[in-house]
């Protein structure tokens, strides 16, 4: 009989691929359908006398309820998906304030920081939570004015431009 792969690591012997066994019992032989009447699965080979599941090919459409109302019909339909949607990352004020002073800040920064997402392919809007106490000049795509004016207190400035087309180049 074998040995375990228990005993053998603590005997030393070498453990690999090709020498790794479930426990017994764990695993069961593949049903063999249609190798005659005595083995319980000949003649229809278990899928019964007729009708679409006992012919070849055959494979149920995801959702299906056997001819009943599918569960996707049965439930309304809410909502919409804009599609002129813009998807921006929002960076708080007070989140600048744990940065170095005097840096100038655009996207590509902000995504090597972390505080950016590639996903965000409108850019950046910074918004006004938190306390600012350090100046900065930021290349930004949005900004509210609670942001604008907590920078601008601090002695920063902001910079409104386009969309930042080269996202794809910051993998």
């Amino acid at each position: 009989m074998s040995k375990s792969t228990k005993e053998k690591l603590q005997e030393n012997e070498a453990v690999s691929l090709n020498t790794l066994k479930g426990k017994f019992g764990s695993t069961s032989k593949r049903k063999r359908v249609g190798r005659g009447a005595g083995s319980g699965t000949g003649k229809t080979s278990g899928r019964g006398m007729k009708g679409q599941q006992s012919r070849s090919g055959y494979s149920r459409k995801v959702g299906f309820e056997g001819g009943q109302m599918p569960l996707q019909r049965r439930l309304p339909k809410r909502g919409f998906n804009n599609r002129f949607r813009k998807n921006y990352s929002e960076i708080n004020v007070g989140t600048l304030d744990n940065l170095e002073d005097g840096i100038t800040l655009d996207f590509q920064n902000f995504l090597k920081m972390g505080l950016a997402s590639k996903k965000s392919k409108d850019g950046i809007k910074l918004l006004g939570f938190g306390d600012i106490k350090k100046k900065f000049h930021l290349k930004i795509q949005k900004c509210s004015k609670s942001a604008r004016q907590k920078i601008e207190d601090a002695g920063g400035t902001i910079e409104i431009v386009g969309v930042n087309v080269t996202l794809e180049d910051s993998n």
